[in-house]
């Protein structure tokens, strides 16, 4: 693959399953049933004779997972990771619409910063609404669906290594301890994965672990829906961090089963909607009027609430050292600032990245090195993207990367551009949707255009005073 990070990641955007089975192992062993997992397992599938999930929940169950505790909370599904379901899964948009999935093409969706709304770009990729444990329990039934996809209700709680790659995972089921063998592993274990201290504790190095405090506080509630095919489906509202306000932005979505999923955040001591009458009341006083429309209807059991503390990212491909047989995936290796959205959008990049790699048959004795490497461009743009973005708030003071001014200011022209300029918001779409590198985005062409876009505008607004 070329080594410019946009055409990786343009390339990885385009990876699909191979068209026939073509095993390189013999066994595989995920450790987690999380959307990474599930995911690492959907293109193991393609590559091992057998694959196991490891989970401490019965993954055939139905409805909300216990051990995802953010579960109850708006997610969104970028364009980029719907259309990654939808070549992993074929038909996974029809499945999805026919069981309650809400079509949110382009003109359904509505944007607005700063209480202006935002350019709707026409030939934007289409998206899927629906809650967590809706698209989750999708692309679950349709991986224990596999043939050669197996589960296990258990606890893992170490690695087995032979020399320098790892044989297996030591498990704990209902007590009775027990080993499975593996020719790769996989771990999914999410942002409390183990790995770090299994690693060390066998004596390999410890990954660094990069933090960013954000201190995010969102809340999110249901309410009735009438509509059918209600138009917009989907609204977002965002606060510039310039702004006095305790509310960073709102978002609402349609949802299967005739609902509203609204939520509300805020950062630091800014806990909006911790109550139902605070909810509804904010709705409708610090939003565009949608918002308020959506608060009049009748609300659906309590608001839900969540902290998320920091994002973070495990720099797996910085180690000299790491055995052979062993990945890791989705937010154990990154997790971040989940106003963003970019969580099960990365997920599928990752199961992208593990896909490029096996279909290249590598030497599963020798460490992953080139999958680390595609994961590494992956990990990069998200991160890019959501810290850049998180600098900007008044509580978060670093780390700052090198020409954060420069690229801030950047940033910043293009940004306010999208509201007036289809082609800049068309480039930035790409890039906020994961479909493009945010290499892509920062290039002289698409600032110049913004500039002038911006200057537009200030004359247009001169002019109307």
């Amino acid at each position: 693959m070329s080594s410019s990070p946009a055409r990786i990641f343009a390339e990885l955007n385009a990876v699909r399953p191979p068209d026939s089975a073509r095993p390189v192992m013999g066994r595989a062993v995920v450790i987690g049933g999380s959307v990474a997992g599930l995911l690492a397992a959907r293109v193991l599938s393609d590559f091992a004779e057998s694959v196991v999930i490891i989970d401490r929940d019965d993954l055939h169950a139905t409805g909300a997972r216990p051990g995802v505790p953010q579960g109850t909370q708006l997610h969104a599904l970028l364009p980029g990771g719907f259309l990654q379901l939808e070549l992993l899964f074929p038909g996974f948009r029809e499945q999805a619409v026919a069981q309650g999935a809400i079509d949110s093409p382009p003109p359904s969706r509505r944007n607005y910063l700063d209480g202006r709304v935002k350019v709707v770009v026409p030939d934007d990729a289409d998206s899927l609404a629906g809650t967590r444990p809706f698209l989750e329990g999708l692309i679950r039934r349709r991986v224990l669906a596999l043939p050669n996809v197996q589960t296990m209700v258990g606890r893992a709680v170490g690695l087995v290594f032979d020399g320098a790659a790892t044989t297996g995972v030591r498990v704990d089921v209902d007590g009775t301890p027990g080993v499975e063998s593996a020719d790769l592993v996989v771990d999914a274990m999410g942002r409390s994965s183990r790995l770090s201290d299994w690693l060390q504790q066998a004596g390999w190095d410890r990954p660094v672990t990069r933090r960013m405090t954000v201190n995010l506080n969102y809340a999110t509630a249901m309410f009735r829906r009438r509509e059918t095919n209600p138009q917009p489906a989907l609204v977002l509202a965002l606060h510039s961090p310039r702004l006095s306000s305790d509310v960073a932005g709102a978002a609402f979505f349609a949802v299967e089963d005739d609902r509203w999923m609204a939520m509300m955040a805020g950062y630091g001591d800014n806990r909006p909607g911790r109550t139902a009458a605070d909810f509804v009341r904010r709705m409708r006083e610090q939003f565009p009027p949608e918002f308020g429309e959506v608060a009049a209807n009748e609300l659906l059991g309590d608001v839900q609430t969540y902290h998320h503390a920091d994002s973070r990212r495990r720099d797996f491909h910085a180690l000299t050292r790491f055995p052979a047989r062993l990945v890791s995936v989705g937010d154990a290796v990154a997790s971040f600032n989940p106003v963003y959205g970019q969580g099960i959008t990365a997920a599928t990049l990752h199961a992208a990245c593990l896909s490029t790699y096996l279909r290249s048959k590598p030497d599963l004795s020798v460490p992953a090195r080139e999958f680390l490497a595609l994961q590494k461009v992956v990990v990069d743009a998200a991160w890019s993207t959501s810290t850049s973005a998180d600098l900007a708030l008044p509580h978060v003071d670093g780390p700052y990367p090198r020409a954060y001014r420069l690229r801030s200011w950047a940033s910043g022209q293009i940004v306010a551009a999208t509201v007036t300029d289809v082609a800049v918001a068309r480039r930035f779409n790409q890039v906020v949707s994961m479909r493009a590198h945010p290499n892509s985005l920062i290039t002289p062409g698409v600032i110049l255009g913004a500039l002038r876009a911006n200057r537009r505008a200030r004359s247009a607004d001169q002019r109307a005073r």
